[in-house]
């Protein structure tokens, strides 16, 4: 005879294997769907919302969360992440979870089609669209609270905007000061040569092993914007080329390789439950940052892609691993997030979250979008943006609706600050393991201390076991300094 627990572990792997589904059409529109199926995708969204709307607030849901009793302490946590889902949920009318569903596949198209064309007028109409139902959703779920704490919520639960405020107003000076400073030094050699599609690929592949993806249960494609989808069995990333920048297609591997090895690495035990996908966004963030920058930028892992790169490109214009090192960690002025060094990227995401912010609270239009963000950019990195697909139309995020998405990317790079001195401090030997382009030791502490957790843990908790310290600012800032100052002699 089965429990209550059972019956509503049963029900939640079928809504957990339908929402793995649903996650399966936004990555086929990503890579391989035909342009013209774009309304026909946003009704077949708008169904699956539907589906697991209806699934997620069945009554019986109730019921046996009244009546469940965990068998240990993982049980605990499902009953915990259930019962906060289906409380949020609730809160939310089903014709306006469909709605967003619909509207969102269609303003993701109709972006895609502005930034190509650098028409920021034809994206209004449908980013106020998805803002108002956005705007809307938060309202049923904040109640009295603040309606962007609600958004944000959704990607790290616990985490509030005046708390990250507070955060990123100690980054802020910090990172705009050492910027000045390097900026203000001779910039490193760059890369010169020509490094076709197939090389770049190939060696993409390469890394991704390198890293840890198991390419039994993942696929690597092109995408506009790169992304990582799916958990458990099925974990898929893309990536990009471009023709004059390789290194573009590498880190942009590494970095969904850092996500997808998060999802690959849960415990198998947590397959399609609650517990059997990252605890947060910030905390995936904190893979691919950390996969990416700490460990793929060192010194020890450049000066083996050093020669990797050599052998398959032939002579790309750098003499030495030194100078390849100041090459690949080079800062420079430049208008993309994802293509920003480990200084500037945050700077780039303190600037959407307060404008995502104000968007939410009604203090700033969609029509005065383009002139803030053009505004702040100019505040904040001292040049005027040139073109839309450089600034405001750059990131996919809003016109998925993903409002409060943005600041986790910048606490994922202060968690991979605490985690980065914590695995260094059990690893002594890491560097002559990068060296030899096997990071295996950083990845399985990663996986030990983090990733087999899955959602086990709520995302302070879990830095904080993983690290022995509640996580700040401090660990990345003082990281960032070492760095950029051995670089670039300040």
């Amino acid at each position: 005879m089965t429990t209550p627990f059972d019956d509503l572990m049963d029900h939640q792997r079928e809504t957990e294997a339908l929402s793995q589904v649903a996650g399966r059409l936004g990555w086929d529109q990503e890579t391989m769907m035909p342009d013209g199926a774009t309304e026909q995708r946003a009704e077949e969204h708008g169904a699956m919302a539907a589906v697991l709307h209806a699934r997620r607030i069945d009554p019986r849901i109730g019921e046996w969360l009244q009546t469940a009793t965990a068998p240990d302490a993982v049980g605990d946590a499902q009953l915990r992440l259930i019962q906060r889902s289906f409380d949020r949920t609730a809160k939310v009318p089903a014709q306006l979870a469909t709605a967003l569903a619909r509207e969102t596949s269609r303003a993701h198209r109709i972006w895609a089609r502005a930034r190509a064309d650098e028409d920021v007028a034809a994206f209004l109409p449908a980013l106020s669209r998805v803002l108002d139902l956005r705007r809307e959703e938060a309202a049923c779920i904040a109640g009295d609270a603040d309606p962007y704490d609600a958004l944000l919520n959704d990607y790290e639960p616990g985490a509030t905007g005046a708390q990250l405020s507070a955060m990123f107003g100690a980054l802020r000076p910090r990172l705009s000061a050492l910027r000045a400073a390097i900026l203000d030094r001779p910039a490193p050699p760059a890369l010169q040569g020509n490094f076709p599609e197939a090389g770049q690929l190939a060696l993409s592949r390469t890394l991704a092993l390198a890293f840890g993806y198991d390419l039994s249960q993942g696929r690597i494609d092109k995408a506009v914007h790169p992304f990582s989808s799916g958990s458990g069995l099925d974990v898929r990333i893309t990536t990009r080329t471009a023709a004059d920048d390789p290194f573009n297609c590498f880190y942009s591997t590494v970095h969904e390789v850092g996500h997808a090895c998060y999802e690959q690495g849960i415990d198998r035990a947590y397959l399609l439950t609650p517990v059997g996908g990252g605890v947060s966004i910030g905390v995936h963030e904190s893979q691919s940052r950390i996969y990416e920058n700490q460990l793929g930028r060192s010194e020890p892992f450049t000066g083996w892609l050093y020669g990797q790169m050599r052998d398959i490109f032939g002579d790309i214009g750098i003499a030495n691993e030194r100078d390849f090192f100041a090459c690949v960690n080079s800062v420079r002025s430049g208008f993309i997030r994802t293509e920003a060094d480990e200084v500037q990227y945050n700077l780039h995401v303190l600037l959407r979250f307060d404008l995502e912010r104000a968007l939410v609270s009604g203090d700033l239009g969609v029509n005065d979008l383009e002139a803030a963000w053009n505004d702040r950019f100019a505040a904040d990195f001292g040049f005027a943006v040139d073109r839309p697909s450089n600034g405001v139309l750059q990131d996919v995020h809003w016109s998925e609706g993903l409002f409060g998405y943005f600041p986790t990317y910048s606490l994922g790079n202060v968690y991979a600050g605490c985690l980065h001195d914590a695995l260094r401090r059990d690893l002594p030997a890491l560097d002559d393991d990068l060296a030899r382009g096997d990071p295996s030791a950083a990845t399985g502490w990663l996986r030990q201390h983090v990733q087999q957790h899955g959602g086990l843990f709520e995302p302070i908790d879990l830095i904080t076991r993983a690290t022995g310290a509640v996580p700040d600012e401090a660990p990345l800032l003082a990281y960032l300094d070492r760095k950029f100052g051995d670089i670039y002699g300040i």
